[in-house]
């Protein structure tokens, strides 16, 4: 056990801030600068007020200290961001908690606050391209948002601590940032929690120890690879917990967590999880993280599987072999390769749905063309064209799964096998770490194949009415 003083968790944001300023990127609050307020919203096409402009955040260092008795949380935001224009003054998305102060390159803010808006007004205007530090402090208990299509996101309580799960918005429940995917970011999370009780979090675990009053356990996990922040997750209670490594065969450090109501029955399936990586790299090109793992929850702490990054979590209802492949390849596709817009989901949908169809291909004898026979088949699928759902109480519906599946494997037909794997393969390889729009894709396929593919594009993607034959 590490036993390091937690004056240590910070550190890595404060290299952080050392190596981008020692680049030339130095963070600048001039006075003189004529700044502008940064846009309270990216006009996201279904949630027009998520994320914010002017600035871009590098790095989150996240410190939270939770109590599961009272469901209070207290915790810091440090927030390493570039600014992408003058700003006067900036916003961050946060639901529900209360600020206690905040401070932009170590000097106090002024903190406006209206609804789930934090603007900040740092006491200089910040200079386009300079590198600045937000720290905020903020506390309360953190709560639930219930989606347009009820289901419910944020930070759930559970029967001993919590699981925080964001898609699309419930990340602004537990802490301040820019919340919408095309900002994506590496992060530290640091929870403290009473002890005898696990904190699970994304990337790899840096360190465990007791804080100095001996009553709590610091568990402190780093995620060194781009994230968008409804990727990122918390899970607080008693699990049981494995480690290893390889995880994949080639290196790839392997974290398993399981309440441990459900560790007995869940230990056979997060077994094959290095099995299934391996298919997947097969399938899909190298791994795109440093680590992988799975976190299961007894079934009502969590309503559905979410493919937090390198860590999917799963209620134990939904954990089974096709559900974990279909989060195991959201690693590439939706967190590797991010969406631009929430209107780009079944670029994440379409992606997983079609790894479950070459599993179920692969080990169970069911051919990816019975998979498509059988959505093609089921008038849910038809509600709405996968390209454009009506609404973000859409974008989780039947179509932007398996209708978006049917749009590639019609591409599959009409290019050939080679090309479709390469294009499986291609595709997150080429936008790695990255976030693409739907445009970005067909661009991308259409060069690849050298072929037109407007039939494809018009009649599965974007079609309004469901063809006459398969």
């Amino acid at each position: 056990m590490d036993q390091r003083p937690l004056r240590r968790i910070l550190a890595p944001a404060a290299a952080l801030l050392t190596l981008l300023t020692g680049a030339g990127c130095t963070a600048e609050a001039v006075k003189g600068v004529q700044g502008a307020p940064g846009a309270a919203g990216l006009r996201d096409p279904y949630f027009p007020k998520l994320g914010n402009g002017g600035y871009d955040v590098r790095h989150y260092a996240l410190t939270l200290d939770y109590d599961p008795k009272t469901g209070k949380l207290t915790a810091t935001a440090d927030i390493t961001a570039r600014a992408t224009q003058n700003l006067s003054a900036f916003n961050l998305d946060l639901h529900g908690l209360t600020v206690g102060g905040a401070t932009v390159d170590g000097a106090p803010a002024a903190v406006n606050r209206a609804g789930d808006e934090l603007t900040l007004r740092p006491r200089d205007d910040l200079k386009k391209g300079g590198i600045f530090r937000t720290v905020v402090r903020y506390s309360g208990s953190p709560g639930l948002l219930t989606d347009a299509d009820h289901s419910e996101e944020g930070w759930l309580r559970t029967a001993d601590g919590a699981v925080a799960l964001g898609q699309p918005t419930g990340s602004m429940a537990w802490f301040p940032g820019n919340h919408h995917p095309s900002d994506k970011a590496t992060y530290d999370i640091t929870v403290m929690v009473p002890t005898g009780l696990t904190a699970v979090s994304n990337g790899e675990l840096r360190s465990e120890r007791p804080t100095t009053d001996g009553r709590r356990t610091a568990f402190s996990w780093h995620a060194g690879q781009p994230m968008a922040s409804y990727l990122a997750t918390v899970a607080i209670g008693h699990y049981r917990t494995k480690a290893s490594s390889p995880g994949d065969g080639q290196g790839v450090p392997l974290y398993t967590a399981a309440d441990t109501t459900v560790a007995a029955r869940s230990e056979e399936l997060l077994a094959r999880i290095p099995e299934l990586l391996a298919w997947a790299k097969d399938y899909f090109g190298p791994y795109p993280f440093t680590s992988t793992g799975a976190i299961v929850e007894r079934t009502g702490d969590a309503g559905y599987a979410l493919e937090t990054q390198n860590r999917p979590v799963f209620p134990e209802s939904s954990f089974d072999a096709p559900t974990l492949v279909h989060e195991l390849a959201h690693q590439w596709y939706g967190d590797s390769v991010t969406p631009k817009t929430w209107q780009d989901m079944w670029l994440n949908e379409g992606f997983a749905t079609y790894a479950e169809w070459l599993y179920l291909e692969d080990f169970e004898d069911i051919t990816v063309g019975k998979s498509f026979e059988t959505a093609f088949g089921t008038d849910a699928n038809w509600a709405f064209p996968p390209g454009e759902p009506p609404s973000a109480e859409e974008i989780s519906d039947p179509p932007v799964y398996y209708r978006g599946a049917m749009v590639l494997h019609k591409i599959r037909q009409a290019v050939g096998d080679d090309t479709f794997f390469a294009i499986l393969e291609g595709w997150p390889r080429t936008h790695r770490h990255g976030n693409a729009s739907t445009d970005d894709f067909i661009t991308y396929v259409e060069e690849v194949s050298g072929k037109d593919l407007a039939e494809v594009w018009d009649v599965w993607l974007y079609g309004e009415d469901k063809p006459a034959k398969p």
